[in-house]
């Protein structure tokens, strides 16, 4: 097989045809402009999501009886729970200038003592701020001598969960869609520069040219239009975001940030979708399946 021939071949359609390699190069922008901008949409929601979960901590209350040296051994025991990743000890003196900084009053004035008891800040690791991981972790505190009472936010852990499960099914719901619309999409605007070159394949098929001989620059050609596709929409991805992110308020600055590293990934999904168009429509228009002679 002559690979020169071959990627020659490959390329000449963009001198051959136009129209047809225009058409499917601006198919295959639009498509990854919208693959890419649900996708950037849903990978910070996501990261919302997380730091929001990042906030949720527990509190543990333990009795005026305890001294400081149990208070130790307690959080020595919570610190080796599964799923716990730091505990952080708050004395009464502490508890007591926290609420001084966020109710504005001394409780020393208000009161002739501190009531407010010490406590143990239970942070958790990541994986385990899930309502029933937290759930699990909060029972197994509330069983340890010494500790009157634990609270953490697990009415807002619930919400959370409930909301990322309904998030996620419909983000994989309405991406598959996009995705294999996409393809199909892609598919069929490639598909119409191998039907205006079907005299070529006739010609070629006649004087005995190979299956591969034949569809081998028609696969050239679509990844060719996929890399150019994907340049252009991650060029326009670049452009749309840094601007919006010039003009948005600072609550949605976090859902239009785009990790660097995303823009080759849009080239390489253009890539496999001009790849995978191409090999569908030879399939379907020249007939067998695609393989190596």
């Amino acid at each position: 097989m002559q690979i020169g021939y071959i990627l020659k071949e490959g390329f000449s359609g963009f001198r051959r045809a136009k129209l047809s390699m225009t058409a499917a190069i601006i198919t295959i922008t639009i498509s990854l402009l919208l693959l890419s901008s649900f996708s950037i949409l849903l990978i910070n929601a996501n990261s919302v999501i997380e730091s929001l979960r990042e906030k949720v901590e527990m509190e543990a209350f333990l009795s005026d009886a305890v001294s400081r040296k149990e208070a130790d051994g307690i959080r020595a025991h919570i610190a080796a729970l599964e799923g716990v990743s730091r505990v952080h000890f708050v004395s009464k003196e502490e508890a007591a200038e926290i609420f001084k900084e966020e109710f504005g009053e001394d409780i020393h004035r208000v009161l002739d003592f501190n009531p407010l008891p010490a406590s143990l800040k239970i942070f958790l690791s990541e994986g385990y701020r899930t309502a029933a991981k937290a759930e699990a972790i909060y029972l197994a505190v509330n069983q340890i001598a010494g500790v009157e009472d634990v609270i953490y936010r697990k009415t807002l852990l619930e919400m959370l969960d409930r909301r990322a499960q309904t998030f996620l099914w419909v983000s994989l719901a309405i991406g598959a869609c996009i995705a294999i619309s996409s393809i199909f999409l892609v598919a069929n605007t490639i598909r119409l520069a191998i039907y205006a070159k079907r005299r070529i394949i006739q010609t070629m098929k006649l004087i005995g040219a190979t299956r591969s001989f034949i569809r081998f620059p028609f696969i050239i050609e679509g990844l060719f239009q996929g890399v150019i596709g994907g340049l252009l929409a991650a060029g326009i991805l670049f452009v749309i975001f840094e601007y919006l992110l010039l003009y948005a308020a600072l609550p949605l600055e976090d859902f239009l940030k785009v990790d660097p590293l995303h823009y080759g990934v849009i080239v390489g999904v253009g890539s496999l979708l001009g790849l995978l168009g191409s090999i569908i429509s030879i399939r379907r228009f020249i007939g067998e399946r695609v393989v190596t002679e």
